[in-house]
């Protein structure tokens, strides 16, 4: 299989980059093909504007669907974009590995997500509504696995801890960036404490975890998020009132509850 790391930290020596280390080593050893995007290492330009269009459709007037439609149609893409494009179309699955900061992505992989979410590519797929979503899209059928280092302990991280589930930190990213072209996401892979380890033996049962998960990186059961169009969401919009009675917010969005 194809696997596609896309990382986030500028360190070399950092938690974060050992353990894209020892995605690289153990996915390569079980016969994949690994594909890379180090966006430090690539000094990857994070903000989305009008630099991304080198041709126009309006030069009037900037409007980041339009341009992006027109960019991506018309084959105007910027050259960065399109070979990022070009690797998610290759693989099998994705892995985003990055650190936790102020309960999000770093600034880096959110300018990732936006300049190559193309309109017509990732969203406003086939024909410019939004039919092909949530789980359909031009990325269904691949696998997605996210690896994220936080500095808290877990109990921060549990039911009623203070900074909140990690799978509803990560929502936006899991649900609305991976979900939402239609790849199969797995349960979010969390390092809890990540600022505080300071000895070798701490480090080497990271990367054990880790090597454990990435053997079910084909074969774990993906988050079991509603599809928008299997049923549950009728007008592509709001969930039918028979759906998850009674529960609202990002809960009701998880066919099995305990996974929320």
């Amino acid at each position: 299989m194809n696997v596609l790391i896309v990382y986030a930290h500028p360190e070399p020596t950092s938690l974060t980059r050992q353990l894209v280390g020892v995605t690289a080593e153990t996915l390569s050893a079980a016969g994949h093909t690994l594909i890379h995007s180090d966006l430090y290492g690539m000094k990857w330009k994070a903000v989305y504007d009008a630099d991304d269009f080198p041709v126009r459709d309006n030069p009037e007037r900037l409007s980041f669907i339009t341009e992006s439609g027109h960019a991506y149609r018309s084959g105007q893409q910027t050259s960065d974009v399109v070979v990022e494009q070009q690797k998610l179309l290759a693989a099998d699955a994705v892995i985003l590995q990055f650190p936790l900061w102020w309960y999000g992505v770093p600034a880096i992989l959110k300018g990732w997500i936006e300049r190559v979410y193309a309109f017509g590519f990732a969203y406003g797929y086939q024909n410019g509504s939004n039919q092909f979503r949530f789980g359909d899209g031009i990325l269904k059928g691949k696998r997605a696995l996210v690896n994220v280092q936080a500095g808290g302990p877990a109990a921060d991280y549990g039911p009623r801890g203070i900074n909140g589930p990690i799978e509803q930190l990560l929502f936006p990213l899991t649900h609305g960036a991976l979900f939402y072209p239609g790849m199969d996401v797995l349960p979010t892979h969390a390092v809890y404490g990540a600022g505080h380890v300071s000895t070798a033996e701490e480090v080497e049962a990271i990367k054990a975890a880790w090597r454990k998960r990435l053997a079910g990186l084909f074969t774990d059961t993906p988050i079991p998020f509603r599809s928008q169009n299997g049923g549950d969401f009728p007008d592509r919009h709001t969930m039918a009132d028979h759906i998850a009675p009674g529960q609202t917010g990002l809960a009701a969005h998880f066919a099995d509850l305990a996974d929320a």
